[in-house]
């Protein structure tokens, strides 16, 4: 029997183009059937469980709470391949702030027709992949590509804790 190949080993971009070919048929069946509301609320929580989920299984990957210079060392997983173009603000122990100023994946979606939706299968899932990571970092974006400005603003911090 042949092995299925784990899909961590594919690039995220990959993952996302999958996801986002079988997910724009469930959104639209679910939109024909109740509304697109309802498609959008499904489709979202969906994806914001699996970036939950994500976010714990690299967590597991450090031997202590994940912190910021941890995240730092991951995010070349979702910068690949020039997916995403950043511009790096401030990096320390408790503070990340970064602009995105090229992503592939709203480029990806657009040329899929599923840019409308984006947000879910994409975006929405970075302040929750950071809530299963740690629950203490806190993450704010005002504005993304997906949505049309010419950058996403990123900024995560790390809450204090009362030992601080």
């Amino acid at each position: 029997m042949r092995s299925i190949p784990e899909l961590s080993n594919l690039p995220i971009i990959a993952r996302r183009y999958i996801e986002a070919a079988i997910l724009k048929n469930v959104f639209d069946e679910i939109e024909r059937r109740f509304d697109r509301e309802t498609a959008e609320q499904i489709i979202g929580q969906a994806c914001s469980n699996s970036a939950v989920a994500h976010g714990k299984n690299m967590a597991q990957q450090v031997d202590h709470p994940a912190n910021l210079q941890d995240f730092a060392e991951i995010l070349p997983n979702w910068t690949k391949e020039d997916v995403l173009e950043i511009e790096v603000l401030e990096q320390n122990k408790s503070t990340m702030y970064f602009n995105v100023t090229r992503c592939r994946y709203a480029e990806m979606y657009e040329e899929m027709g599923v840019r409308d939706i984006g947000h879910l299968l994409s975006c929405r899932r970075d302040a929750d992949f950071c809530t299963g990571y740690n629950p203490d970092i806190n993450f704010a974006r005002s504005q993304t590509i997906m949505k049309g400005p010419s950058h996403c603003d990123f900024r995560l911090k790390m809450k204090l804790s009362h030992k601080e």
